[in-house]
């Protein structure tokens, strides 16, 4: 199978011994009736699996669809209808491992309740992400799942007036009454910041996302709450603000290792982060954890590939996706439309490996005894 990309929207072609098969748009339902005998109603049941048409003139319709290429009109079936039994996935970065797992639970979920998922990407740029929006609310969806990215609800509102309903998926937006699946970053972060205070760590740096993002700021929340706690001072030179992106958190870390004296300790916000900071470590001459540590958000496929294997807040990203579109597809198909906005926190766990110096700090006291 082939694919390519026109104008933004995705086409896919099956090619079959060299003979490419093409959908002719201006074939119509009358085109297969007359070609297979029948009135235009009996392809219609034909199309639709109804009954009432006998098993000869089925088969003599199913081969006219066949031979012209003949595709119903689905969005002339949802207009009928009014509902095309499709739903939308706005994401950030498909290409992020984290929301791909989320992709997966979102689609795995709705296939199994007979509902295709259009698939978005915005990159974290609002204007992107308005403008989907808006193509999405054209194509009639039924409802969507969105992770914002930013916390301004003026771009979500219009799916409000269109009484589209929605769910935030990983992240909230202020003001905005929506019903959210998320996990608790901020309490990840206070997690994994005070395991390293706990180890001797007191220069630690914060490799963020961008703040206007919701996640991004609960994790610095969570960070500096922890930090002030243990009367620890921050250095504002040790925190750093970008995209999360595996280039970002190599560039960061290597304008912390500048800094004097030098962290201890790298807490990434998440692993594309976590793993950039390590490349810059490792171009540095460093070794983690000998002579710095690094924590992050995250604990997906390609962490097993790191070593040393990272301390990390395990996120459930497929069960976000899953969890998304249950409560979206209940709000989709019933009564609870005007009820109270939902919010659903999905569990998490500290995994503690060898990247945060853990194993250094038992041995260390093994050795003072």
């Amino acid at each position: 199978m082939n694919a390519f990309s026109i104008t933004g929207e995705r086409f896919l072609l099956t090619v079959r011994s060299k003979k490419l098969d093409v959908i002719d748009p201006q074939v119509t339902i009358r085109d297969v009736a007359k070609l297979a005998g029948v009135a235009p109603i009996t392809v219609s049941r034909v199309v639709n699996n109804l009954p009432g048409v006998s098993p000869g003139t089925r088969d003599r319709v199913n081969k006219a669809i066949a031979e012209l290429n003949y595709v119903p009109n689905a969005m002339a079936k949802s207009l009928r209808s009014q509902q095309s039994r499709t739903i939308a996935l706005v994401l950030t970065d498909i290409t992020n491992p984290f929301w791909t797992t989320v992709a997966r639970g979102v689609e795995d979920t709705a296939a199994r309740k007979g509902y295709n998922v259009i698939f978005c990407n915005t990159d974290e740029d609002l204007e992107k992400e308005s403008k989907y929006i808006n193509i999405l609310l054209q194509r009639r969806v039924d409802g969507l799942i969105i992770a914002p990215s930013s916390n301004d609800e003026q771009c979500l509102l219009s799916l409000k007036r269109h009484n589209v309903p929605c769910v935030l998926i990983d992240r909230r937006v202020n003001g905005l009454k929506a019903d959210v699946v998320r996990s608790d970053s901020r309490e990840g972060a206070r997690l994994l910041t005070q395991h390293l205070i706990d180890l001797g760590h007191r220069r630690i740096a914060l490799l963020a996302g961008p703040f206007e993002v919701f996640t991004s700021r609960e994790r610095l929340a969570g960070f500096l709450e922890t930090m002030q706690k243990n009367n620890i001072p921050v250095d504002d030179g040790l925190i750093k603000e970008g995209m999360f992106e595996e280039d970002g958190g190599f560039q960061f870390a290597r304008e912390i290792l500048d800094c004097s004296p030098r962290p201890t300790a790298i807490f990434a916000a998440n692993l594309s982060i976590a793993i950039g900071a390590l490349r810059a470590l490792r171009e540095a001459g460093l070794r983690v954890p000998e002579d710095i540590g690094l924590v992050c958000f995250d604990d997906l496929p390609q962490a097993s590939l790191i070593y040393p294997f990272l301390t990390v807040w395990a996120q459930r990203p497929y069960a976000m996706g899953v969890a998304a579109a249950e409560l979206l597809l209940d709000r989709m198909t019933s009564k609870t439309r005007r009820h109270k906005a939902r919010e659903i926190i999905i569990d998490a766990d500290l995994i503690i490996r060898k990247s945060c110096g853990s194993e250094l700090s038992r041995m260390r006291e093994q050795g003072e005894r």
